[in-house]
């Protein structure tokens, strides 16, 4: 398999405008959706990324029919899971992809059957899906979780009022879609609340079922028979948004985004201060211009509305060059340090002390070779190298590719010298 390497030339502004693409973590369980009707489902606004194309694999393999065609703002996928004759998710795609575990609810309200393996992703500690189970056998499911992997059936699932030990995105999302086509009522107390929460259930909605309360912690659904196709734009990328905030920062430049909803990312630019640093948003749109040093911050990771984890280590990256020290605390995953040791490399100060990070601002980054070994934690090596003085290699960059779509070009769009190049794996 070809592995990416990204060649980053340091010490350039960031000057230009963009446009945000859709978002990862609203399409993927929106392609989840497509499968709990029969009829054409369309959604737009698709980031071309890896995670989208194995995702869209998946649902080709269990008998959906799925065209892609180009956008002007991305992909449109256009899926039709008239029938899905597969119940079983292949191990080799699923490990591939967390997300693949959305499908656990579709697939048992749809053919009442599923049959996964262990999801794969960024190995960011303990991430079961207990609480997806925990909801699902309260809605009538039999589910054997031995052996690695779960195999799912029900005759008909029905409404259950479940209450979430923990605010889990995923859960929220998964019980969302069984419970649309469930008996009775469903109710999600303690629910996510996350935008791309909402995004599905206006998705949802649109197709005929009857969600209210997405975006509070109090999720209540009215089952219905059958869902029809529909039409859906997904929400612009949240994440993608605030890293290229942090890149205007860390690069002192002047970057203008569109097709944004600043609101999503209020908890970053809340915390993006310092003199020479200047934030402007519209409504669908924000300006980032930097002239100066990020000034340090103390926070820590929460659900939404609280500060991301997927923006720690962008956020991190960006304190390496702020001015005087910052704190963060991870309080989301376990194992969310795996950009830590190569800003250490590039010259950073930060000490890990148990889910706590001291990071003290330097003077500069210098560039050299470093290894991305997840999604975010690649992003933020990106940002460090577009910052750091000389040549960063970043090896793994397909880590990126899972997340970002063509974030090479779109750099280099805004004047960044960077360059990515395929090596054969050893």
């Amino acid at each position: 398999m070809d592995r990416h390497l990204w060649i980053i030339r340091g010490g350039d502004r960031l000057e230009g405008e963009v446009r945000v693409p859709g978002a990862k973590n609203a399409v993927l369980p929106a392609l989840a959706a497509a499968l709990l009707t029969p009829e054409r489902c369309v959604l737009r606004q698709v980031p071309d990324i890896t995670d989208v194309r194995i995702m869209v694999e998946i649902l080709e393999t269990l008998g959906a029919r799925v065209e892609v065609a180009g956008d002007v703002h991305g992909l449109a996928l256009a899926v039709e899971a008239r029938d899905l004759p597969h119940h079983r998710v292949p191990p080799d795609k699923m490990e591939r992809v967390r997300s693949s575990s959305f499908l656990l609810g579709p697939l048992l309200a749809r053919v009442g059957r599923a049959t996964l393996f262990s999801p794969g992703g960024c190995d960011l500690g303990p991430r079961p899906i207990d609480l997806h189970v925990k909801g699902l056998r309260a809605m009538g499911a039999r589910i054997d979780t031995e052996d690695g992997g779960v195999q799912a059936q029900v005759d008909r699932l029905h409404g259950a009022q479940i209450h979430l030990d923990y605010p889990s995105v995923g859960a929220t999302e998964n019980l969302m879609l069984a419970g649309v086509l469930a008996e009775g009522t469903t109710v999600i107390i303690n629910a996510a609340r996350e935008p791309e929460i909402v995004d599905l259930g206006i998705l949802l909605d649109r197709m005929g079922a009857h969600v209210r309360g997405a975006g509070t912690s109090t999720i209540r659904i009215e089952g219905v028979a059958r869902l029809a196709g529909t039409e859906h734009t997904v929400i612009p990328d949240r994440i993608v948004t605030g890293t290229l905030v942090l890149a205007a920062v860390m690069t002192r430049g002047d970057l203008r985004l569109r097709g944004v909803i600043p609101d999503h990312v209020r908890s970053l630019l809340m915390n993006l201060g310092g003199e020479g640093v200047h934030i402007e948003a519209g409504e669908d749109w924000i300006r980032v211009r930097a002239r100066g040093r990020l000034a340090p911050v103390r926070l820590r990771t929460l659900p939404y509305p609280g500060f991301p984890t997927d923006l720690q280590a962008p956020l991190v990256a960006a304190l390496t060059l702020a001015d005087g020290s910052s704190r963060v605390r991870e309080t989301i995953f376990t194992r969310r340090f795996a950009h830590v040791e190569p800003l250490i490399r590039m010259g950073a100060s930060i000490e890990v002390k148990g889910d706590e990070l001291f990071v003290a601002g330097v003077r500069a980054l210098r560039g050299t070779t470093v290894e991305a070994r997840d999604l975010r934690a690649g992003a933020a090596l990106v940002l460090a190298g577009l910052a750091a003085e000389g040549e960063t290699v970043i090896r793994g960059g397909e880590q990126i590719d899972r997340g970002y779509a063509a974030l090479d070009r779109l750099l280099q769009s805004l004047g960044a010298k960077v360059s990515v190049k395929a090596r054969e794996s050893a």
